[in-house]
């Protein structure tokens, strides 16, 4: 079973020519101990609320996942393994969430994939104290990881399984790839942690010096592991390319094709008697996991059943909520937290309007699942029902520590898990930390948001290593992210509301330290709130038309009315994200943006981005250096972020244009 996992990665690569067969030739016996005796699946139906997870980390040794995933029976034929790497296959580079039957993240960028399966861990330990009974267990399953050298040198994987430690993850089961191998050769001229030590000192239950080719005791130790109150890590000491008679155990066989004169001395050593692609039937037989994953889901398809009898509105949250489906009401919840704001009309900071917005959805969004990364007291994440997870204390709010990245990543697994919606914040300058994982949830589609404030140089005396000027147009050009910046309390009540609404993607939302100004708007504005971009102001006779977001809308408005008087009437589009407007009808954003007028774009950030949308001939009053340590106001008029110097601008603009 194991030679067939090693037969057709070492095929797949080489007629591909490209990719890793070491580590799947190394892992063949540990994933054979795993995915035989301990891990719970259905072939039939990957998406199975209970199943078990399975994680592969070291993402590069993407055919062992896709070998495993053929063998029992997923629907990934062996024409798809012939086209390993090839365009719009079923079995991409590294494996991907969405493309490929049972995979359940996509992996690649080391470290991530085992800080997913945090989350994953997470979720359900969150879930089941939610949802379980007593003598009624209906959430109940593992997360499996596999993981290598790579994933533990990077620091996510620190961030990441000391919270796991703290929060005492005991259903998170980490098999640890032990070959001392990475691609510039033996890891000890730069990787000689005592990992063991590591984990041990994190809270984990650690299982050291474990045969990774003995399969048997691989299942042994996976037994010892289900049984510990902690999360796991098992060390598996392996060869890496196993099988490989003159490649075995280096770093040649890591990530190239074998060649055909080494494919066929590994057909020899390990006494494989068959073509590319061919597995006997005795092999598939045995690997076939179809009959039995139907049974474990009917076993707990009845056990559901008899809970739903009992417990019908939990049985239905549950449902609903695994589904990625919202309240049917949330809707109507949404039009009376904008009315609250409308009535209220408050001049706070947007920060403390995404507070309020998180109180008003939280009550009908119980899969609202928080959290800051070490600054809930200025990111404004918790509300009043909020509780703090804790290691045996299940909550909806988390506190990451100081762990950016790691936050992100959880949240991913989170997201991908199912049954909540996770939302994590940190200052906006520190998104460069959260980079990589942000464009993961991208590249997933899913619904992690991340929220951050203190966006500008309005963060004031902290200086410019905590004021951000690149980051907005920087995360702006990741495919497939809304980023929100809104300018009061409504525009934030609404980017709440279309991110929680939005099932594709991630969303940033991005908010102010200091309070800016309530905006009047009717009925129809503020339904164009969701269309990323609006006409706030409009005026006949415009001659220019003024676009900004966030903090710089308030400086465009008192701009405008300056301009009025001294008779040169402009236009005031907010424009809270530049995403979704990007994707209304050419009609609607020629409706906004107008033609034949210059445009000014106002921002506290680089100016590049913005002239997308003014063009050649207009204008950008931005910021294209570092900030300075200094009182918010005093920066603001430094970098020129006043009503005069944008009157300025904008009679200089039109100057220019109309001549």
């Amino acid at each position: 079973m194991a030679n067939a996992i090693r037969a057709l990665a070492m095929d797949a690569v080489q007629k591909a020519n490209s990719g890793h067969p070491g580590m799947p030739m190394g892992m063949a016996d540990i994933a054979v101990a795993l995915w035989t005796e301990h891990y719970r699946h259905n072939p039939t139906n990957p998406k199975w609320i209970n199943r078990d997870r399975f994680v592969l980390s070291n993402g590069h040794g993407s055919m062992l996942h896709y070998a495993l995933l053929h063998l029992t029976g997923y629907d990934l034929s062996m024409d798809e393994l012939r086209n390993f790497r090839q365009l719009h296959s079923k079995t991409p580079g590294h494996p991907e969430v969405h493309i490929t039957p049972g995979i359940e993240t996509t992996t690649g960028p080391l470290g991530q994939g085992i800080t997913n399966a945090v989350g994953m861990a997470l979720a359900e330990k969150l879930l089941a104290a939610e949802f379980n009974k007593p003598g009624m267990d209906i959430v109940d399953h593992h997360t499996y990881v596999f993981l290598g050298d790579g994933c533990l040198m990077e620091g996510i994987s620190h961030e990441a399984c000391s919270l796991a430690g703290t929060l005492r993850l005991n259903k998170l089961i980490a098999l640890w790839d032990d070959n001392g191998i990475s691609i510039d050769g033996h890891v000890e001229g730069w990787f000689t942690d005592d990992t063991p030590k590591r984990f041990a000192s994190y809270g984990w239950n650690v299982i050291p010096a474990v045969d990774g080719h003995n399969a048997a005791e691989v299942s042994k130790a996976i037994a010892a592991a289900k049984l510990s109150d902690k999360p796991t890590l098992i060390c598996c000491k392996t060869v890496i390319g196993k099988g490989s008679p003159n490649m075995e155990g280096t770093h040649n066989v890591h990530g190239a094709a074998l060649g055909d004169k080494e494919i066929a001395a590994v057909r020899s050593h390990i006494q494989w008697d068959f073509a590319p692609f061919e597995i006997p039937a005795d092999v598939y037989s045995a690997w076939d996991a179809k009959a039995k994953g139907q049974a474990v889901e009917t076993q707990w398809d009845g056990d559901f059943k008899a809970y739903a009898d009992k417990f019908p509105k939990e049985a239905a949250e549950l449902s609903r909520r695994m589904k990625g489906e919202l309240p049917a009401n949330f809707d109507e919840v949404v039009k009376a937290a904008i009315a609250s704001c409308v009535e209220k009309k408050e001049n706070i900071a947007t920060r403390k309007a995404s507070q309020n917005a998180i109180q008003a959805f939280a009550p009908s969004l119980p899969e609202f699942l928080g959290g800051s990364a070490d600054l809930t007291g200025s990111n404004l994440t918790n509300w009043k029902e909020s509780v703090a997870v804790r290691g045996n204390q299940a909550g909806n709010h988390i506190n990451y520590g100081v762990r950016e990245f790691g936050m992100s990543a959880i949240m991913n697994g989170i997201a991908l898990h199912g049954g909540y919606i996770p939302f994590g914040a940190t200052f906006l300058t520190f998104s460069d930390y959260s980079r990589n994982a942000i464009r993961m949830a991208a590249l997933m589609q899913i619904r992690s948001l991340f929220v951050f404030t203190h966006d500008s140089i309005g963060l004031g005396e902290d200086g410019p290593t905590h004021q951000s000027v690149e980051h907005i147009s920087s995360l702006r050009l990741i495919p497939n992210l809304d980023n929100w910046r809104p300018c009061d309390t409504v525009e934030s009540a609404g980017a709440w509301a279309h991110a929680v609404k939005r099932h594709n993607g991630p969303s940033t939302l991005i908010f102010s330290r200091q309070n800016l100004p309530y905006q009047e708007r009717t009925a129809a504005q503020i339904a164009d709130i969701q269309r990323g971009g609006y006409v706030l102001q409009d005026v006949a006779g415009a001659k220019a038309v003024l676009i900004a977001t966030g903090s710089e809308v308030e400086l465009a408005v008192k701009a405008a009315a300056e301009l009025a008087q001294q008779g040169t009437p402009v236009r005031v589009v907010s424009m809270p994200s530049t995403d979704v407007f990007d994707r209304q009808d050419a009609a609607y954003k020629a409706s906004v943006l107008g033609k034949g007028l210059p445009r000014i774009a106002i921002e506290a950030g680089v100016t590049s981005f913005w002239y997308k949308y003014v063009g050649l001939e207009g204008a950008v009053v931005g910021i294209d250096t570092f900030g300075e340590s200094a009182p918010a106001p005093v920066l603001f008029k430094h970098f020129g972020f006043t009503t005069e110097n944008v009157v300025k601008v904008v009679n200089e603009t039109v100057k220019n244009y109309q001549a």
